[in-house]
């Protein structure tokens, strides 16, 4: 049998990363999606990731990293007309940023937006086969911002239902992917909640826990959604909050020398590390393994914040035990 794997789906883009003291800029492959992609396969699980790259040197790029990393890229498509989108991020003193905008796309449209359900289907033998052998499958909520893709996002949820796969939401809510949308602020924020329905395992942050469910409590956001998931809700630099398997908990962020440079996809690291420690073990039975756990997710995220880029810095597991061995008591 083969090796159970996770599926990631949704954007693949470009941060355009620019100082706010200087203003210089540098342009590094990103995206929640493909973050969370990259930094499972550094930490040794077999993962794949769908979505749709431009037909441009940056799509090109991500290509060569997802096969050097050995990412199953069976469902990637390729948009002739669209670009791979830019986003531009401006990056304080602290490392932290704001995604102010899009560069603009040589389409009226941004490639992940063309995520193709037909193309799809017609590799839906494929999916099959793929759907037997995947776990999790991790998505985002951007996709939805756009009919295509998420009519593609939408399919391949439903898709999941005939498999053992758990559906882990990463909110990851960007209100610059929803302003050309058709739908006003009140339908967007309830389109959004109600996907989360879908979610066996809810990531959010703690402004999106109160955007949301006006709460950070995560039992009781769990309470509301129709398959009472697992919720982790991460707040920077303050604890995290989790509900998992029933049992109620909150995590100090680990103290540290490390100097924050960049927190661009330090929550992606973190779920991808939270991942990993599930995929080894789903049978979170008691208060200290999951608190370990989320310290070993933690640490992910942290060394990410450690240098430039959201994929560059994400660590392998050897260095996230010895940061462990040394820092984790």
């Amino acid at each position: 049998m083969s090796k159970l794997q996770v599926i990631c789906i949704g954007e693949a883009l470009i941060d355009k990363i620019i100082n706010k003291s200087d203003s210089n800029f540098k342009n590094y492959l990103g995206g929640a999606p493909a973050n969370v992609v990259c930094a499972l396969r550094k930490l040794n699980v077999p993962a794949a990731f769908v979505g749709c790259l431009g037909d441009d040197d940056f799509g090109r790029e991500f290509i060569k990293l997802f096969q050097q990393l050995h990412i199953n890229i069976d469902f990637l498509q390729i948009a002739k007309r669209a670009s791979t989108r830019i986003v531009k991020v401006i990056r304080d003193e602290s490392g932290d940023r704001l995604f102010s905008g899009f560069e603009a796309s040589k389409s009226n449209a941004f490639a992940d937006q063309m995520l193709d359900k037909l193309l799809i289907i017609n590799n839906i033998k494929n999916l099959r086969k793929q759907f037997v052998n995947t776990k999790y499958l991790v998505t985002g909520t951007n996709l939805l911002a756009f009919s295509k893709s998420a009519e593609a996002l939408l399919f391949i949820l439903d898709f999941a239902k005939n498999f053992k796969t758990k559906i882990i939401i990463d909110v990851n809510w960007r209100d610059i992917f929803w302003e050309n949308s058709n739908f006003n602020k009140d339908i967007q924020y309830k389109k959004v909640k109600n996907f989360l329905n879908h979610a066996n395992i809810l990531k959010l942050a703690s402004e999106e826990a109160y955007l949301f469910f006006d709460t950070n409590d995560p039992s009781e956001i769990s309470k509301v959604l129709t398959k009472r998931p697992d919720v982790i809700i991460t707040d920077g630099a303050n604890p995290i909050n989790w509900y998992l398997n029933g049992i109620k908990g909150s995590n100090e962020v680990l103290k540290h020398t490390c100097e924050i440079i960049d927190t661009t996809g330090a929550g992606d690291a973190f779920l991808a590390g939270l991942i990993s420690r599930y995929y080894l073990d789903s049978n979170l039975d008691n208060h200290y393994k999951i608190e370990e756990n989320i310290k070993f997710a933690s640490v992910c995220g942290l060394l990410t914040c450690c240098g430039e880029g959201a994929i560059e810095q994400q660590p392998e597991e050897k260095l996230v035990y010895k940061f462990l061995e040394n820092f984790g008591s």
